[in-house]
Order: C-alpha cells, then sequence, then structure tokens
C-alpha cells in the first residue's frame, strides 16, 4: 500500500493505493478531503502610477522590440507606439484612442510581464 496526497482545484485528497501481484492497482472506495495548506503569498511589485488619464498594459509577457513614441507625441486611434515579442511572434500595442502620450515606462529591449503598465495618453 501507498499512500498519496494529490491536489484538485485546492483541495488536497489523501489516497492509498494498492498494489496487486498483477501490477494492476486499486484504491479505496472513498477518498478523504484535507485543508491544503493557504499558498504563500508573492510579495507585491511596486506598480508604476501612470502619468496619463489613460493607462496602456501589456497583453503578455515579453520584451519590447521597438518604442514609436516619445512623451509629447499625438497619437490616433490604432496607431502602433510599441512592437511586444512575445512567443517568437511580434504584437504592435496600438493606442486604444486619439489623445497625447504622457508617458512611455519601458525601453526597447525591456522584458515586461502581463498587466505591467507600458505607457500613458492623455
Amino acid at each position: 500500500m501507498k499512500s498519496y496526497t494529490i491536489t484538485v482545484n485546492g483541495t488536497s485528497y489523501e489516497v492509498t493505493v494498492e498494489e496487486h501481484l498483477d501490477g494492476a492497482v486499486s484504491a479505496p472506495r472513498s477518498a478523504q478531503a484535507v485543508k491544503a495548506p493557504a499558498p504563500a503569498e508573492a510579495p507585491k511589485k511596486a506598480e508604476a502610477k501612470a502619468a496619463g488619464r489613460l493607462s496602456i498594459v501589456a497583453p503578455m509577457p515579453g520584451k519590447i522590440l521597438s518604442v514609436k513614441v516619445k512623451p509629447g507625441d499625438a497619437v490616433k486611434r490604432g496607431q502602433a507606439i510599441m512592437v511586444l515579442e512575445a512567443m517568437k511572434m511580434e504584437n504592435e500595442i496600438v493606442a486604444p484612442e486619439d489623445g497625447v502620450v504622457a508617458s512611455v515606462e519601458v525601453a526597447t529591449g525591456s522584458s515586461v510581464e502581463a498587466g505591467a503598465l507600458l505607457a500613458s495618453i492623455n
């Protein structure tokens, strides 16, 4: 008999498996749910505060290949403001609406996480 702890959707189960001579295994008819220890909280990163009224964030983790605007530049809705490489694909990050770039928070070559502040627009 071997005992295992299996976690499914955050609930841990103690399972005992019985081995047979023919190599087959079987489990008892019922398994007891046990309370899983709460995962340790990761320290929260300091989030940058946007200078403009509209924040533009990274949709996925990746690397900034190029920044096409600088603070003070006027942008139109749909205009590419930077290129983010993720999974060997180049993704244009575009302005969600017309405005003026208030801040650019990343530089070419920067690695970013999903949700990281890239720029802001007024």
